[in-house]
């Protein structure tokens, strides 16, 4: 019977070489990926000092503004609606006429409108009539009245001469006795009757002066509302609003317009403004009543601004501009002009000229040149305002440095430029 002989391993299959070789694999992938990934502790590039601007930081005073370009619009427009739809079946004006107010403009008809508003005013007139006949009424009440007081008191009178007469006949037996009770008893019936006819007669006058003045505020409604129904018709010509200049008349002869369909705009002579688009960046600093000034010839004309619309519209929002002085003369609506918009006083900082640089690092970093203008290197700094021209410095820089203020487009990895000759 054979024995079972051991078998050895070789020496680079024991643990101890394993465990060797799987630490040192593990070290050369660690070195691989922190230089695939991590690089050098500095990266370089080499550029010719021909290709970028350098700039000098500088202690200066900084003008807080920004520039500004906008269109001339008309400081005020009014807008021609149809107040009552219809057909156009007339046009007395065109676009670019100058019209004064209440000059007819537009001529509509509408049958429906026709028939409505006759049909109303029938209305109206009937009610009218049966307020009027009812005042009419209560003034012939009045007057009945005051005859039956009237006739009471005469018969009073009458009756009590009667009286007088019959006792001195009744004394001589020259009449019958029954004949001066039967006038007495008619006097003293009209003495009785007298009191009440005079309550009546001051309560009907009391309710006719608290009626009277409610049926003339009903007249008056029902006039109006009657001069309002006949002024439909009336709306059917459009008149102007104002005196100025149509500046568009959107209308054709035969068209259907609904009630109050807009078809034009009238631009009175009351001066022109500025209308603007300014970046979103300056929403928070933009207010009203900062100063503007933009240059038309050789000419410089100061303006306000009046309205800021907070609305954002593809990174920009609008702000209107007046003229502080008179408008200059010859501005055409939607001319473009140019000029800058003070958002604060003028003060005294570290400056650094604008350029390129900015869209790359948005002012947070910036290539400072060495002395010996050999290379630059990345620096971070802390910027404030800033405008077309000109950049306040915060922290970073120091006057006298001098900056690379060219485009950096392929340099955000970048530690350090070497500046070729």
């Amino acid at each position: 019977m054979s024995m079972d002989r051991p078998i050895r391993l070789s020496w680079w299959r024991r643990k101890l070489w394993l465990r060797l070789a799987a630490a040192s694999t593990a070290a050369v992938l660690v070195a691989a990926i922190a230089a695939l990934f991590l690089g050098t502790a500095e990266r370089s590039i080499r550029i010719a000092a021909a290709g970028v601007t350098v700039a000098r930081v500088s202690q200066g005073v900084f003008h807080d503004f920004i520039p500004l370009r906008g269109k001339v619009v008309p400081l005020n427009t009014v807008y021609l609606d149809a107040l009552e739809g219809g057909r156009v079946d007339r046009l007395l004006v065109q676009a670019g006429d100058t019209v004064t107010a209440g000059q007819p403009l537009v001529e509509l008809s509408n049958t429906e409108l026709e028939l409505d508003v006759l049909d109303r005013e029938g209305r109206l007139v009937e009610s009218i009539t049966q307020l009027q006949a009812y005042e009419t009424q209560l003034e012939q009440n009045r007057v009945a009245n005051q005859k039956a007081l009237a006739q009471i008191d005469y018969s009073v009178i009458r009756l009590r001469r009667s009286v007088a007469r019959r006792d001195v006949l009744a004394a001589d037996d020259a009449e019958p006795l029954e004949v001066k009770d039967q006038v007495q008893d008619e006097l003293d019936y009209d003495v009785k009757l007298r009191p009440m006819q005079d309550e009546s007669n001051r309560t009907q006058e009391r309710l006719r002066v608290q009626q009277l003045p409610q049926i003339h505020s009903q007249l008056e409604k029902l006039r109006h509302d009657l001069k309002i129904t006949h002024g439909k018709l009336d709306n059917l010509t459009v008149r102007a609003p104002v005196t100025g200049r149509l500046t568009a008349m959107d209308l054709k002869v035969g068209e259907n317009r609904n009630r109050g369909a807009r078809f034009g705009e009238i631009t009175p002579d009351t001066g022109d403004k500025l209308e603007a688009e300014v970046d979103e960046y300056y929403l928070g600093r933009v207010q009203n009543g900062q100063i503007a000034a933009i240059e038309i010839g050789d000419k410089t004309w100061t303006l306000q601004v009046v309205r800021v619309y907070p609305k954002v519209t593809n990174g920009t929002f609008t702000i209107d501009l007046a003229f502080r002085d008179a408008t200059p003369a010859g501005l055409l609506p939607g001319q473009a002009l140019q000029g800058k918009l003070a958002l604060g006083d003028d003060q005294t900082a570290i400056i650094l000229p604008a350029g390129a640089f900015l869209e790359r690092t948005g002012g947070d970093w910036v290539f400072v040149l060495a002395k010996d203008s050999q290379s630059a290197l990345r620096r971070t700094i802390k910027i404030g305002r800033r405008n077309d021209e000109q950049v306040e410095v915060l922290s970073g820089l120091a006057a006298g440095e001098r900056v690379v203020t060219s485009d950096y487009t392929g340099l955000e990895r970048i530690d350090r430029i070497d500046l070729k000759p």
